[in-house]
């Protein structure tokens, strides 16, 4: 049996692609036409998903789409009579957008794939639990789901037992915790829908002298953590914009112009959001816990990738095992789309759990040398064994390194597959490598990749964490990885074991074998603005275009300074990428 899932015309629009309840490939659209949280139709993602699958769209049997857009049309109709006339201008940007797209979806997925395949459309914030339970290790768990919003749930909070689940409680819009965290990130100069992991990075350099503030004036929250938003205060309910006069008086600044100064305010304005964010979710899965006695707990959703409040909840709520979904926001909506139809409509056994997220395309070595040839690039070609010691030894050297391998990774994070890497130790990366190659701001931290059997040497953390979705202590006797520790001796986790993925995780061995160190830098092998690098003409525009010194494509390395000498110019026309 072969289902399709879909999510789009949002943001981070994707297709997965399960097989007799195996999930085979998935990935974000935006990968393939190069535009940051691509909403259009998936239509690159369900070919390679086809492709992965070696199936064509008559071999369909099931297509799931995310959500149900009439009852979400419904929401925006009912809001805008509510708001009316302020939400005038907004309503009548987004009806000629609705009218013509949004709600024709079975015109488009039978445009697309003809119509042999059965269609459903799945409850939004369902997807998302049945993204996170039915591919967890868990027979029984409790779930939490919370994004900005779906059809009308923004937070809902259930069971999944077996193969079924059930969602019994739910926050409705316009009161949200993820469109509360996305108006601080509106308000602080960030791109909604697209840096609330900026704010994240940003709270740790500031107090929370606002949070007080922000919990008498904006959110009303309960003991068990439900809470209701002071809708005085924003306007993402009928205007353009998140917030509006009475939230920038309240705060007594405008809204920071974004890409100016971050002074002190705007830290401590981070800092308040994220312990505000922190209390609700410890509070709702504190409740959960006691609710349903269940030692296991499935996270889903934009807010369960913020891997601060996922550690909060680790460490306080009572609940003893988590499992968050990697793509938690509207990507991994296409995987749950998919399972639930298998699992809960179908009734099949659950016979899949999630082990890894190199769910992309691979490109052969050979594949790679047919680009490098195109481009008229020379890279030098070693096998594994020599490859990896000559890559130890150069980020060791204090070399930059783009390492692109295997299967492109699904979710947001670079987990060694399509990876930017260098060494840990050297305070200096932190800077070089977030201004002078990832070309974003100076406060952004950096995650490091340890191997599992020397992660308790250097970090006060207890379990695994292949997905970089919890942060841990650095341990105050091993502040030998300036470059990976957070001003507030924090970082962003990852950790591997050779099944993982078992080049990477030889590198990392090999480099300890040459430093003493375990651990290394691994950031997303991207620009700021730019999607993850897919293709091996995307890793090598993107190594040519920043201040990489090598990059390792397959078995080929390539070395930046012997390309300067050679006076190499990339003259190639973008479409070379998407062919």
């Amino acid at each position: 049996m072969n289902i399709l899932g879909i999510s789009c015309f949002y943001h981070d629009s994707a297709a997965a692609l399960i097989k007799d309840g195996i999930l085979v490939a998935a990935a974000q659209e935006e990968r393939f036409t190069r535009k940051k949280h691509d909403q259009d139709f998936p239509t690159n993602a369900i070919h390679y998903c086809m492709q992965e699958g070696g199936i064509q769209a008559q071999d369909l049997d099931y297509i799931g789409f995310y959500d149900k857009p009439f009852t979400k049309f419904e929401r925006l109709l009912t809001t805008y009579v509510a708001t009316f006339p302020k939400g005038l201008h907004s309503f009548l940007k987004a009806m000629p957008i609705w009218l013509k797209e949004k709600l024709w979806i079975p015109q488009k997925v039978r445009e697309e794939l003809g119509d042999t395949a059965k269609l459903l459309f799945v409850e939004h914030h369902l997807s998302h639990a049945a993204s996170a339970f039915f591919v967890s290790p868990f027979s029984e768990a409790a779930i939490l789901t919370a994004d900005g919003v779906g059809e009308w749930e923004t937070t809902t909070t259930g069971m999944g037992n077996d193969r079924t689940l059930t969602l019994t409680k739910s926050i409705h819009f316009p009161h949200s915790l993820g469109l509360l965290y996305s108006a601080f990130t509106y308000y602080l100069g960030f791109r909604v829908n697209s840096a609330e992991y900026k704010v994240m990075g940003l709270a740790p350099y500031g107090k929370p002298v606002f949070a007080d503030l922000i919990l008498r004036e904006l959110v009303s929250l309960k003991d068990d953590g439900s809470f209701r938003l002071n809708m005085k205060y924003f306007a993402y309910d009928y205007g353009l914009t998140m917030t509006n006069s009475y939230f920038h008086t309240l705060f007594g600044v405008p809204p920071r112009t974004p890409e100016s100064t971050l002074t002190q305010f705007h830290k401590d304005v981070a800092a308040s959001i994220q312990y505000v964010t922190d209390e609700i979710m410890l509070r709702m899965t504190t409740d959960l816990h006691k609710k349903t006695g269940s030692d296991n707990l499935c996270l889903a959703g934009g807010v369960a990738l913020n891997c601060v409040s996922n550690s909060k909840v680790l460490a306080s709520s009572g609940f003893k095992q988590m499992f968050i979904q990697p793509a938690a926001g509207d990507a991994g909506g296409s995987v749950g789309a998919a399972f639930y139809i298998y699992n809960m409509l179908l009734k099949n056994e659950r016979t899949y759990t999630w082990s890894h997220n190199f769910l992309g395309p691979e490109y052969s070595n050979e594949a790679i040398e047919q680009v490098l040839n195109q481009l008229n690039l020379r890279g030098e070609r070693f096998g594994n064994d020599t490859l990896l010691k000559k890559t130890a030894q150069l980020i060791a050297d204090q070399q930059v390194v783009g390492w692109f391998q295997g299967r492109m990774e699904f979710g947001p994070r670079s987990l060694g597959a399509r990876s930017i890497l260098a060494d840990a130790r050297n305070p200096d990366n932190y800077s070089r490598v977030n201004l002078k190659i990832k070309f974003r701001e100076s406060f952004r931290p950096f995650a490091p990749t340890v191997v599992l059997e020397r992660m308790k040497d250097y970090f006060e953390f207890d379990r695994p964490s292949p997905y970089m979705l919890f942060v841990a202590q650095v341990r105050a006797d091993r502040r030998t990885i300036p470059a990976v520790t957070h001003v507030d001796g924090s970082a962003r986790l990852q950790t591997i074991v050779r099944d993982d993925h078992a080049l990477f995780y030889d590198l990392i061995i090999e480099f300890e074998k040459l430093t003493g160190c375990p651990v290394i830098i691994n950031t997303s092998f991207n620009v700021r603005g730019e999607p993850i690098v897919c293709t091996p003409f995307d890793a090598i525009k993107c190594f040519l275009r920043t201040d990489m010194d090598y990059l390792i494509l397959g078995n080929f390395v390539l070395d930046k300074r012997k390309i300067k000498e050679s006076g190499y110019q990339m003259q190639i026309s973008e479409t070379f990428a998407l062919d």
